[in-house]
């Protein structure tokens, strides 16, 4: 089992030829712990999902007034408590835990689309979501995409302002070892991405970076680059 990021295509893959494992990824939160994932021996792993809803959970993903969304919507994920891996709410902080727990579920404040078989697709954090040109953009998809190119080991992205569309979808990238950047790799890391998902999910703004800022456990920290984006302007 592997949970906190997602692993992608190749990693999955890397797993089951070195290690002959099937690595089943799961999701959930201090507040509401594994309460969906992939379960090889009940369903097919469909990489780079969270999975479905485990049996006995009540999730469900919602728009912004608290309703369900039709699958392929990006809404946030909340799960119908009591739940036995449920908190009861934050110790001496009432205040917070009804910020929490809204009209009997707990909103994760994490992003996700259900496709027509019910596996959920993380999407990002409610923050970290891009609004460009009327779209509400994840930025999970993006990076999940930009790791399939063969040059790039590591990707982050995050919305940059734009007079235009509001904001522009823009990409840190951390090369494989070996390879310079270059405004020809630029040009064709965007051509890739272009081929492979929306149009208006192109990064139009690429910055090569050596490292990217990374919580202990190994999440980017997007806060930390959209504050750097900041300092700059």
């Amino acid at each position: 089992m592997s949970g906190g990021e997602v692993l992608g295509e190749e990693m999955l893959a890397w797993a089951k030829e070195h290690l002959g494992v099937d690595v089943n990824e799961i999701y959930g939160q201090t507040e509401a712990n594994y309460v969906i994932g992939n379960s090889q021996a009940i369903w097919p792993i469909r990489p780079g999902s969270m999975g479905r809803p485990y049996p006995g959970h009540d999730v469900a993903i919602l728009d912004s007034d608290g309703m369900p969304v039709e699958p392929g919507v990006i809404g946030e994920v909340a799960v119908r408590i009591p739940d036995p891996v449920a908190f009861l709410g934050y110790w001496d902080n009432a205040p917070a835990t009804e910020a929490k727990v809204v009209d009997g579920r707990l909103r994760t404040g994490d992003l996700a689309r259900a496709d027509g078989e019910g596996y959920l697709w993380f999407q990002g954090r409610l923050d970290d979501i891009i609004c460009s040109a009327g779209y509400r953009i994840g930025p999970d998809e993006i990076e999940q995409c930009l790791l399939r190119h063969t040059a790039v080991a590591m990707s982050a992205v995050i919305g940059v302002p734009d007079q235009v569309r509001g904001e522009a979808v823009k990409a840190f990238i951390k090369l494989v070892d070996g390879v310079r950047p270059s405004a020809d790799l630029r040009e064709e890391i965007q051509r890739f991405v272009r081929k492979r998902l929306a149009a208006y999910e192109y990064p139009r703004h690429v910055e090569f970076v050596d490292e990217l800022p990374l919580t202990t456990s190994g999440k980017i920290q997007r806060a930390v680059l959209r504050d750097r984006e900041k300092q700059a302007r």
